[in-house]
């Protein structure tokens, strides 16, 4: 059971860092209603504290102070690098609190230790979430409850989609394939839109094209319950121009190629945890 809209009105929020992420899951937690009074931001960075005083009416501080200390839930929207740094300046105001990272790659074992507290989810979340599109991966500590899960959840809400996984490690997997997913449909797009150029049709023309069809694909996918080598045979007539297009690509071995692609997207997540956690 999530908390009722008055209950959670009435919980403060912080954030540690206030960059896109941060700012995706604030906009839509004050369009559920949550006052800009119950938010609290520490960013280091005078240009985004700004953004944040103009967009939302916000009050961010540049440290780590006794504000954090009313905040029933705490967002960790840092760069892994200096995630360590932040929680040391944190710790001291919210060791009673619930903390969900957004974090790339940093471990919730790292997490715990320097926080001193077990009340962890780890997110990876992806950048659609700056439009209510996201899809978020979450996975929970033993020492999450299920009111702790259902705050989170309530919370990730406001920016698109979300599911559990038991396994932390499965995080890695998340990032190479949703994370970092976002990256690769622009890379496609790219290439389309360059593709319609060189065939005649104006930039605007080539990418409102591609982007069309990625959506309507997507949601054409969403809406069916075949696997996508179904929907893909679908429109695959032998010897017609999609044929062509596919027979293209499995000579270039694209799909094996981008697999390889998402095993090292994968590989790289785990190594940031080695490189910043502990």
């Amino acid at each position: 059971m999530t908390d009722s809209p008055e209950t959670f009105s009435k919980q403060a929020i912080a954030f540690i860092g206030g960059g896109n992420m941060a700012s995706a899951i604030i906009g839509g937690l004050i369009r559920q209603g949550l006052p800009a009074a119950q938010i609290e931001v520490v960013e280091p960075f005078a240009e985004a504290r700004d953004k944040l005083k103009t967009q939302f009416g916000l009050a961010p501080q540049a440290q780590a102070g006794p504000a954090l200390a009313r905040a029933t839930l705490v967002v960790w929207a840092v760069k892994p690098q200096t995630f360590k740094e932040a929680a040391a300046q944190a710790r001291a105001h919210t060791t009673n609190a619930l903390h969900l990272s957004v974090a790339a790659g940093i471990r919730s074992d790292s997490i715990a230790q320097w926080l001193g507290t077990q009340r962890i989810v780890r997110s990876m979340p992806n950048t659609p979430a700056l439009v209510g599109k996201g899809m978020t991966a979450l996975y929970a500590r033993p020492g999450v409850s299920q009111a702790d899960k259902a705050r989170v959840e309530q919370v990730i809400a406001t920016t698109g989609e979300s599911l559990w996984v038991d396994e932390e490690a499965h995080l890695d997997a998340v990032t190479a394939l949703s994370g970092s997913g976002p990256a690769y449909v622009f890379f496609f797009l790219e290439a389309m839109t360059r593709a319609g150029i060189e065939m005649g049709l104006s930039r605007e023309q080539a990418y409102k094209l591609s982007v069309g069809t990625f959506a309507g694909a997507s949601e054409l996918a969403r809406a069916s319950d075949d696997p996508p080598e179904v929907l893909r045979q679908r429109v695959t007539s032998k010897g017609g121009t999609t044929h062509a297009a596919i027979t293209s690509m499995e000579a270039d071995q694209v799909q094996t190629l981008f697999i390889k692609a998402l095993h090292a997207a994968r590989q790289r997540a785990k190594e940031l945890g080695n490189e910043f956690g502990g």
